[in-house]
């Protein structure tokens, strides 16, 4: 299965994920993106600044108001 990096505070969408067979990774470090196919954020502090520095070539879901469910499928449907 894929490789996903998720923000350490999505625990349910972390759960979600390893339970479809999917190796999962923190997000804590600019670093941590590399090697992954996903990365799922929490919409948090996206963007602050508004400045956005790109640090990796994957797709980019923000969590922000969806269930973890939702999140899975998405997550499906852009590893097709």
């Amino acid at each position: 299965m894929a490789r996903i990096g998720v923000e350490e505070t999505l625990s349910d969408v972390k759960a979600a994920l390893m339970e479809m067979g999917h190796e999962v990774v923190d997000l804590r470090t600019e670093s941590d993106v590399n090697g992954c196919d996903c990365c799922i954020i929490s919409g948090m502090d996206k963007d602050v600044m508004g400045m956005a520095d790109v640090v990796t070539e994957a797709s980019v879901i923000n969590a922000q108001g969806y269930a973890a469910e939702d999140i899975v499928q998405m997550v499906n449907e852009r590893l097709q």
